[in-house]
Order: structure tokens, then C-alpha cells, then sequence
């Protein structure tokens, strides 16, 4: 996906009319062993990474800290990360990214392809490396990114010191802000919400600092005992009995949960694949937890409510 989406970046209105418009998305849908039932998700028509390049920082002498722009939240909702550059921001920190495009290579993990996970790995190190040993602190958004940097980095690649350091370096954006700025002030956001954890996040990063940063916004919250949203990356894409697999899971708790909940409940998921599971089968639009802060932030508005 990476590959495809830096291509689709440069037409991207041209990509989705390939791939949203019937006969043609058919087409796709075939060839890339979609489920008929599955909707592609639209490229936005703006990366983050070119939104970001227009940007001027709040703060240069303030300290730095690097946002790790995923292949999801770049190309498809690029508009969560914009909400996290401004939390940073809010939070003190001016806020960097990587100055070339880089990728985790999360899929490839999926499908075997190790030899080139480890090359994407090697090339992230070789880029970063001055940020790195300068003891930069790294932030992701995509709790299945973070984990890779958490795990199988220094598993691929386990006798290098910058893969040992960047390992501890990176964050997801609740730990970070929990971690590096207990005392950062977030206004009360009046809003009941439901909260569903992604499962690298809960399973290998741990969910207590999301659940405190949460409740830092006032939002009135439960978190669903939901297991796997079903998704799980290209699994719950693929037709066949993957794709029945995916909803039998997401129908389990989480969108019975989500169909049910009052007009004007925030739905927060941070994983891209959660959100796309959530969108397809209810109609609804789960946001990030980068959302609901940046929300909080500006008095309760926000240009992408799920209402």
C-alpha cells in the first residue's frame, strides 16, 4: 500500500475515480481479491505530508519532537494528523516529520515479506539517524506503526544501537503527552463518547495512557470489551471467508455498540483499519484521539464529527 499510495498522490482525483466509480471499481476490486461487500477507501486529494510542507511552526525555539506521518493518516486522513500537529504544539513542542517519505512496512509483516520489511527498517534508521542520536522523541498516530518500532525492529534488526534508540524514542501520541507533559491542560469537552482499542495498542503498547488522556478531556466515555474490530489490516478486505471472519468479529460487541449510540457520540478509534470497519458497516466515522484532544482544544468544534 505504500507503494500504491505515494503513486495514487500524484493523481489522486484520478485514483478514486478508478476505484469509486462502478464497473471500474469492480475491476480493482477483482484484481486485488477485495470483497464485492468492502468500499475502497478514498485518497485524500491533499497529503498530510504536503499540507505540512505549508505550515510555519508556533514556536521555533521551542523543543523538538518528530510526527511519524503513517501511509494511513498521510494519504487517506490526513486531517488527524494535522489535529496531532496541533496538539503537539499546544502542548509546547514544535513539530517536525521526516524530511523523505518512509514506511514502517507493517504489511509486509503479514504476508512474510521479512527481507523487505528489514530494507524499509534499514532505510528509516539510515535517514533518521542524526534525529536518532540526537535523542529526538518520535510520535505515531497508527498504534500497528508504533508497535513496530517497539518490537519487531529490534527484532529484524537486533544488534544495531540507533534500532535500540529509536525504539524507546518512539511513542504513540497518548504516551507521549502523558509521559513527557503530565501537566498539559486540555479544556473539558462536554460529549459522551465510545472507546475502542486497537489491538497492537492494547496488546503490546499498552492502553492505560490513552484511557488517561481521555479522560483528561471530560469526554463521558466507556471502552468497549471489544476484542478485534475484525478488520485487522487486509484481512477483513479479502472476499471469501476472511471477509465473513471480519464482520463475525466486528459484530461480536463493537458495531452492534456503535449502531446503537446516541446522535452526537464520539466514536474514538485510533487504528486506520478500526475506523474503516466502523464506516463500512454502520455509517458512522470513528475519529482519533488526536481529534477529540485538537476538539477539546478549540471549544468543542470539529470539521469531521460523527455525529
Amino acid at each position: 500500500m505504500y507503494w500504491w499510495a505515494r503513486a495514487a498522490a500524484h493523481a489522486p482525483r484520478i485514483a478514486n475515480f478508478v476505484t469509486q466509480t462502478r464497473g471500474l471499481r469492480s475491476i480493482v476490486k477483482r484484481i486485488g481479491n477485495i470483497a464485492p461487500e468492502r468500499s475502497i477507501p478514498k485518497f485524500a486529494t491533499r497529503t498530510f505530508r504536503h499540507s505540512f510542507a505549508r505550515r510555519t511552526s508556533r514556536d521555533s525555539n521551542a523543543p523538538e519532537v518528530m510526527l511519524w506521518p503513517d501511509t494511513w493518516n498521510n494519504h487517506f486522513h490526513p486531517e488527524t494528523a494535522l489535529a496531532a500537529v496541533d496538539v503537539l504544539e499546544a502542548a509546547g513542542f514544535r513539530v517536525s516529520i521526516p524530511r523523505v517519505a518512509l514506511c514502517c512496512g507493517r504489511p509486509l509483516y503479514d504476508f512474510g515479506m521479512l527481507h523487505l520489511a528489514r530494507k524499509l527498517l534499514l532505510q528509516i534508521l539510515n535517514v533518521l539517524r542524526d534525529e536518532i542520536r540526537a535523542g529526538t522523541c518520535i510520535v505515531g498516530l497508527e498504534p500497528s506503526c508504533v508497535s513496530v518500532f517497539r518490537d519487531e525492529l529490534t527484532n529484524l534488526i537486533p544488534n544495531d544501537d540507533d534500532a535500540k534508540r529509536l525504539s524507546k524514542q518512539t511513542y504513540l501520541l497518548s504516551e507521549f503527552l502523558a509521559q513527557k507533559t503530565p501537566h498539559f491542560a486540555v479544556p473539558p469537552l462536554h460529549r459522551k463518547g465510545i472507546v475502542h482499542g486497537h489491538c497492537h495498542h492494547k496488546s503490546v503498547l499498552g492502553f492505560g495512557d490513552e484511557e488517561r488522556l481521555i479522560a483528561k478531556t471530560g469526554l463521558d466515555f466507556i471502552i468497549l470489551d471489544s476484542g478485534c474490530c475484525g478488520m485487522a489490516g487486509a484481512f477483513g478486505f479479502e472476499k471469501g471467508m476472511h471477509y465473513d471472519v471480519s464482520i463475525a468479529c466486528g459484530e461480536r460487541v463493537l458495531l452492534p455498540r456503535v449502531r446503537a449510540a446516541e446522535e452526537g457520540t464520539i466514536i474514538l478509534a485510533d487504528g486506520f483499519s478500526c475506523r474503516e470497519q466502523i464506516r463500512q458497516t454502520t455509517g458512522r466515522h470513528a475519529v482519533h484521539v488526536a481529534e477529540v484532544v485538537k476538539m477539546a482544544l478549540d471549544g468543542g468544534q470539529s470539521s469531521r464529527d460523527n455525529a
